[in-house]
């Protein structure tokens, strides 16, 4: 389940990346930028915790 969460937080960053290139808008580019690495890290966190 939480692999779920941070594969779905990743789709919403790259979502985010993805239309704030098309908006030309940089601060969404960069709140995406943040969501993905935040959801790695995290996912990377349950891995190494759950082992």
């Amino acid at each position: 389940m939480r692999y779920l969460l941070a594969l779905l937080a990743i789709a919403l960053g790259v979502a985010a990346v993805v239309y704030g290139e098309a908006d030309d808008s940089p601060g969404l580019q960069f709140l995406g930028a943040l969501l993905v690495l935040g959801a790695l890290a995290y996912g990377v966190r349950v891995v190494r915790r759950s082992r």
